[in-house]
């Protein structure tokens, strides 16, 4: 049970393959879950129900939001009386050969109440690490923000490599009023070794925000293997809850009172000069 004035949510921590069966069962199972331990959210990673070894592989399992996957993914909701933030979904796009990488919020009765589009496209070269990515060649740029009332508080949608431009959590914490950030990923082994858990601490400290952070973990195939560290963090940077390696969730109260006191105690937003 959730802490007096506190609400309980669920971090989802998976390891995706090109199995959607087995994929949407995990998220199933991660739901049933979440609504036992009393959470009224579960947040699960990007690329929450595909990941192929080719990104042509995304290209041609993609989806509209209003197609069967997404409403195999509403019916959990529905089914365990749960919202549901699905970190990265596959969305078909009207530009031939690529995709959106849309982060969407089902709420507990089924209903698609949010979508964000990922706006920063990961694009690396890292020949000495065995790393080479490159989002653009598959994935269309989202052009707007959003947030969504939950029962968690307003949440501040985001995506995996949005994380390094805090403009971006700038903007959804002082102009759209964002409570809660979301930075569902599926991060690297070298780039979450050395910057994963800084950013988002970072994240969480400026805007004076929780953070909750779904991640990918492990192999997903023989080319592609995620850090893991699904992570929330409260509005002074403190890690509450984490789940380092191996699939699983956490558990963690959102506490919007602390939120209200941080910025109370430490006004950012009568401070700022955005001019400079």
């Amino acid at each position: 049970m959730a802490a007096d004035g506190c609400v309980r949510i669920s971090v989802g921590q998976m390891c995706v393959t090109n199995n959607v069966e087995e994929n949407i069962h995990h998220c199933d199972r991660l739901a049933s879950e979440a609504s036992s331990c009393g959470s009224s959210m579960l947040f699960l990673p990007e690329c929450a129900v595909f990941m192929g070894k080719k990104y042509t592989e995304s290209v041609a399992m993609a989806e509209p939001l209003d197609g069967p996957l997404m409403g195999r993914l509403r019916d959990v909701s529905k089914k365990n009386n749960l919202w549901l933030s699905v970190g990265g979904f596959q969305e078909a796009c009207d530009e031939q050969g690529k995709i959106y990488n849309t982060h969407v919020i089902i709420d507990n009765e089924g209903a698609l109440v949010a979508r964000y589009r990922k706006m920063h496209l990961f694009d690396v070269d890292l020949p000495d690490k065995g790393v080479t990515l490159t989002e653009s060649l598959f994935t269309k740029a989202g052009e707007e923000l959003a947030v969504c009332p939950s029962p968690a508080g307003c949440l501040g949608l985001s995506v995996c490599y949005d994380l390094r431009f805090p403009y971006l959590y700038q903007k959804l914490r002082y102009d759209m009023g964002a409570e809660v950030l979301l930075i569902p990923a599926a991060f690297t082994v070298p780039t979450g070794r050395a910057h994963w858990e800084v950013l988002l601490r970072a994240r969480a400290i400026e805007t004076q925000t929780y953070v909750i952070a779904a991640a990918q973990w492990g192999r997903h195939h023989e080319k592609r293997e995620s850090w893991g560290h699904s992570m929330v963090i409260d509005p002074m940077g403190n890690v509450v809850a984490c789940l380092e390696e191996g699939t699983g969730l956490i558990t963690a109260d959102i506490d919007l009172g602390l939120v209200r006191e941080t910025r109370e105690r430490m006004p950012m937003d009568a401070h700022r000069r955005v001019m400079v």
